[in-house]
């Protein structure tokens, strides 16, 4: 078995996480990953109010035993508030659960010093998902556990640093003291063996998991991710200072387009709103939304269980290493 700092950390079989997916990352995806070995991720997000999110963690719990993480995004959204990223500290520190990770602002500048011990005091581990050197380096200082090196090519919201995991990874492993996941590429063997001898500690993904069995998503999104390359995503979103990686689709190049001509937030709103992603995903309406995916999409080739998954991941990877180890005269 692959032994590290993460699988230590967490008591689980693999160092592999899901990642946040607004709207996909919900109970059922969660605990299917955690019960196959690996982290599953509950989105914050998807809910709005503190009875409704409460009730989505605690029926994690109720499908699975083994820990989970939450994911938290801080970044401006019209329907998110303030008021909500302090409720699901509130809610996650009174539930223990396992981690958090925190994407966007720094959770210590959003919620202040008290809400990040109040999550320590609880035992909630911290995870920032970070696309820079300087940002790794804060989220050390800040006190969180470890740290995400999200690289370019991951799907979301990459850093506008633009640099990519290959780079990245090392840059922050040698940089801090916490354990470091890799993010961005991720979605097999091979790259879970990179990033392992790239220093990281484990790895994240998230587009991987919405080609699997458990995820609830409209078929039609499962069968593109199948269809579709590595260079069929692009990014948008840089006009307004909201950076996103997404499939390359209708409404995307129409984004695109407006950006390229200087169009402002109040044309963008509309084609990029989160109901309209929501609607997308459950309709299977590919060419209707910004479908935020990365560019590991040209290694997804099947959709199977999220067992199979991460164990046939754990054994192309010691396969890959043991193979690289060979080439040692």
């Amino acid at each position: 078995m692959i032994k590290t700092a993460i699988t230590d950390m967490f008591d689980i079989k693999y160092p592999i996480i899901c990642g946040a997916m607004m709207w996909l990352s919900k109970p059922e995806l969660c605990a299917a990953i955690s019960n196959a070995g690996g982290m599953g991720n509950l989105t914050a997000g998807n809910y709005e109010s503190e009875e409704e999110f409460r009730g989505a963690v605690r029926k994690t719990k109720e499908l699975t035993d083994k820990p989970f993480v939450i994911g938290l995004t801080l970044l401006p959204s019209i329907r998110i508030t303030a008021e909500h990223h302090s409720m699901y500290v509130k809610v996650c520190a009174e539930e223990r659960v396992a981690a958090i990770e925190v994407s966007g602002s720094p959770l210590d500048k959003v919620v202040g010093t008290d809400g990040v011990k109040r999550l320590k005091d609880a035992g909630v581990r911290l995870f920032h998902k970070v696309g820079s050197v300087r940002h790794a380096v804060h989220a050390q200082k800040a006190g969180y556990d470890g740290v995400y090196a999200a690289g370019f090519e991951e799907g979301g919201h990459p850093l506008n640093d633009d640099v990519t995991t290959m780079v990245l990874t090392p840059r922050i492993v040698d940089s801090v003291d916490i354990p470091v996941v890799t993010v961005g590429g991720v979605c097999d063997g091979r790259s879970l063996a990179a990033a392992l001898t790239l220093g990281a500690q484990g790895v994240m993904m998230a587009s991987r998991f919405i080609a699997t069995k458990e995820c609830i998503v409209h078929p039609n999104i499962k069968q593109e991710l199948i269809k579709r390359q590595e260079f069929e995503t692009t990014m948008f979103g840089k006009s307004i200072g909201l950076q996103g990686r997404g499939l390359k689709n209708r409404v995307i190049a129409e984004v695109v387009s407006i950006e390229e001509r200087g169009g402002g937030l109040e044309e963008l709103i509309p084609l990029i709103s989160g109901e309209r992603i929501k609607k997308a995903w459950e309709q299977g309406s590919v060419d209707e939304a910004p479908l935020m995916v990365g560019q590991s999409i040209g290694h997804i080739h099947d959709i199977i269980s999220c067992a199979e998954l991460l164990e046939r991941m754990h054994d192309e990877a010691i396969a890959h290493l043991n193979k690289a180890k060979g080439l040692f005269q």
